[in-house]
């Protein structure tokens, strides 16, 4: 639906309407806030009635009450991820050091030390991209972000120091990755989203690798599915993890906490 020259809220909202976006009025709001010109606002919309998920359309996410930066090519933040936080802060509400494994956009990480407050933050990311966008999210928390494949990213003199270990692993199964939303499949990165045949490949690998990074006392965390729980209960505890499973029935989250 094309947007006359002047677009009001009325006239984007049946353009979003009519392009399917279940919360119309909702995104109407946030592009109106965003654009500087009505030029601007026109474009926006038809980037979003073309299928571009709104957090890159505005260049940003909510997560928790921070504003995060968001660029094509990486991970968006769920609001489910949120009780992942919340868990967190719960489980070590004192933790002075903080890691973001698989990190993406850095939200977890910049919302779990906006929260605590001071603390020694590293990010990392095996995806340049996700690198790159999560420094500009965790610069203003003191936090450092490494590139490289899990642990191996990680300097090694926090062997044996984390707090926290916040893990959103990617978990669905590579099967399955076709059928997530467009939103999902089309714009965010296959490392990100496929957790290889049964989704679990990744959180096994962060499980088994935990001990020697957490210090005593010190928690791993991650995000799974209601079906996979049980299997990813069992990965954290071989690991030699005191284990146990948090659900959120309103956010639909389940989220795996080890502790050392």
């Amino acid at each position: 639906m094309p947007l006359p020259l002047s677009p009001s809220y009325a006239s984007v909202v049946a353009a979003l309407r009519a392009a399917g976006c279940v919360f119309a009025e909702d995104e109407a709001e946030l592009l109106l806030g965003a654009a500087r010109t009505p030029d601007e606002l026109a474009a926006m919309v038809a980037r979003r009635t073309d299928g571009l998920p709104l957090e890159l359309v505005v260049g940003w996410a909510e997560f928790r009450g921070l504003r995060i930066t968001v660029e094509p090519g990486v991970f968006v933040p769920r609001r489910r991820t949120e009780f992942l936080v919340e868990q967190a802060l719960a489980a070590a509400p004192k933790a002075s050091v903080v890691v973001d494994l698989c990190c993406g956009s850095g939200a977890v990480g910049a919302a779990l030390a906006a929260a605590l407050g001071r603390v020694e933050l590293h990010a990392a990311d095996i995806d340049p991209a996700a690198v790159d966008c999560a420094r500009r999210n965790v610069a203003g928390h003191g936090g450092r972000v490494h590139e490289g494949d899990l642990y191996a990213a990680l300097p090694g003199e926090l062997r044996g120091r984390v707090d926290i270990l916040a893990a959103n692993v990617p978990y669905v199964p590579t099967a399955e990755v076709g059928l997530l939303p467009a939103e999902a499949r089309d714009h965010e990165p296959p490392t990100a989203l496929d957790g290889g045949a049964d989704g679990l490949d990744v959180l096994r690998r962060v499980a088994a690798g935990a001990a020697e990074w957490l210090a005593p006392g010190g928690c791993l965390l991650t995000e799974t599915s209601e079906r996979q729980a049980p299997q990813a209960v069992d990965a954290f505890t071989r690991a030699g993890l005191t284990t146990r499973l948090a659900v959120s029935e309103e956010l639909y989250a389940h989220v795996v906490i080890g502790t050392n």
